[in-house]
């Protein structure tokens, strides 16, 4: 087992990031870390969403992935950065409680810990759809039910259990991408035989009206379109606490999200664009990655991208829940939740945490079937834009940290935010842009994105300030380097 280097406390007395000596456990194996850094990128939002995208952008949405891409590589470089000096359960919450203050952390926490809750909700709803498709006898609710039993079981034997089932889960859905690129490619290039050459080929990315049919604004539209699939590439540093080596997988993970950003979605979405015209009808109505394998002449299309979705929707209700879990563990372990959520079992599984999770899950699955246009819906969208409210304040806590890190253990700055500072202020000016964009989108719902989002993060700005004056005004934990500088301790995660 790897010891782990030297670790910063926080100055309050509170943990700090990377304060590991708390009940979890490193049951998380190179393979798993491996397999869900490559499908944390691969999410259910690729194979469902990218059809309206397209239609949104035409063959243009290649430029609206790599804007995003492009967004997400920085983020991840800067988080890589924070949790490859200091990894924790809580990852970014954990850096920004230590970088801008407890009220940063609380708020940060709580809204991604909303976001994936949430989640649980649309991904068991979206596999229960599917399942009762197969098995029409059991009804939707049903499937929805033992979907989330399921894995709530698995997750409630040890971290070893769903480092298992997500090495599976992820692999199917890697090799399923990389064999469509693959195949897909050869017939884009004319190397595939029975393929129509008449259809397939790289003229669809021109013709049709060109590359941007709908003019440059549609790039910023898909933007909107395509931000939240991304969502989960930042699981592998919130996963790494509970490894071998934290800071040997997340120095991976953060070098590898260049590739696995450029194959998975750009190499796919690349394939699609140019196998089939972008305003085909065969896209919109059978989703665009059905209408590529259908182009193909590949018999039962729809039935295999199906399985492959619900593989990615069992994925993402695993991670989710996982996810959960260690950020309501960790906001359990630094006293902003019940400090109930801070205990594990002896196979180190924080319990409580994980049915506190899913319980909210079971009751957001209820308001779907229940209230699924007003309560569900105003969920799904008050959680909207978390993704990028988590990436802002990345970036914002990168700016701090590094300093804290210099100062106190520059050893262990093994990953380096690029062109620091200025990279940084210019990924938090391009998040800051998106969100202006969307309030400007109402044909998309943009803005009620924005606004509730806004709102509900408004809620938890003010439970944060409030549960700080009613601490009497304890000082942030982001305490200065010099002073935080003597307080450290070793920690092993064996």
């Amino acid at each position: 087992m790897t010891s782990q280097p030297t670790v910063l406390k926080a100055e309050s007395g509170r943990p700090g990031p990377g304060d590991t000596g708390n009940g979890l456990q490193a049951g998380l194996k190179n393979r798993h870390l491996s397999m869900i850094a490559i499908g944390g990128v691969i999410g259910a939002g690729l194979f469902v969403g990218s059809s309206s995208g397209i239609a949104t952008a035409g063959p243009g949405i290649l430029l609206s992935y790599a804007l995003v891409g492009t967004l997400v590589v920085l983020v991840m470089r800067m988080l890589g950065e924070m949790s490859a000096a200091n990894p924790t359960s809580g990852s970014f919450s954990a850096h920004a409680d230590r970088a801008l203050g407890n009220w940063a952390g609380f708020s940060i926490g709580w809204l991604y810990w909303f976001f994936w809750v949430v989640v649980l909700a649309v991904e068991a709803t979206a596999g229960a759809v599917i399942l009762e498709g197969w098995v029409p006898a059991v009804p939707q609710w049903a499937w929805a039910l033992i979907v989330m039993v399921v894995l709530t079981a698995t997750n409630l034997v040890s971290v070893g259990s769903y480092g298992e089932f997500e090495f599976w889960f992820a692999g199917i859905k890697v090799v399923a991408i990389a064999a469509f690129i693959v195949i897909g490619g050869l017939a884009v290039f004319g190397l595939l035989p029975g393929v129509d050459s008449e259809q397939a080929g790289l003229a669809n990315l021109t013709e049709h009206g060109g590359f941007l049919p709908n003019g440059p604004g549609a790039i910023l539209t898909g933007v909107l379109l395509v931000v939240f699939s991304f969502m989960g590439s930042e699981i592998a540093t919130l996963a790494a606490g509970e490894s071998e080596n934290p800071q040997q997988a997340v120095t991976k993970a953060t070098n590898s999200i260049i590739w696995r950003v450029a194959v998975f979605y750009l190499g796919s979405i690349f394939v699609v664009v140019s196998l089939l015209p972008w305003d085909s009808e065969s896209i919109t109505d059978e989703g665009s990655y059905v209408a590529a394998l259908n182009s193909l002449g590949i018999p039962h299309a729809g039935q295999i991208m199906n399985f492959i979705v619900l593989t990615s929707v069992l994925s993402c209700l695993n991670s989710g829940l996982y996810t959960a879990s260690r950020m309501a563990f960790s906001l359990g372990e630094r006293g902003d939740a019940p400090k109930a959520f801070a205990r594990t079992t002896g196979q180190g599984v924080p319990r409580t945490a994980i049915i506190a999770s899913v319980v909210f899950g079971f009751v957001a699955v209820f308001f779907n079937y229940k209230f699924p246009d007003s309560v569900f819906l105003f969920l799904v969208n008050s959680s909207g834009a978390v993704a990028l409210f988590v990436w802002l304040v990345i970036c914002f806590s990168q700016l701090r940290m590094r300093k804290i890190i210099q100062a106190e253990a520059p050893e262990k700055l093994v990953v380096r935010m690029w062109l620091y500072p200025y990279l940084t202020w210019a990924t938090a000016g391009l998040i800051v842009f998106v969100l202006g964009y969307m309030l400007t989108d109402t044909e998309h719902d943009g803005r009620k994105t924005v606004l509730l989002s806004l709102l509900v993060a408004a809620v938890v700005l003010a439970i944060a300030f409030l549960k700080e004056r009613m601490r009497g005004g304890r000082p942030a934990t982001g305490a200065a380097p010099a002073e935080a500088a003597g307080d450290q301790d070793k920690v092993s995660t064996g």
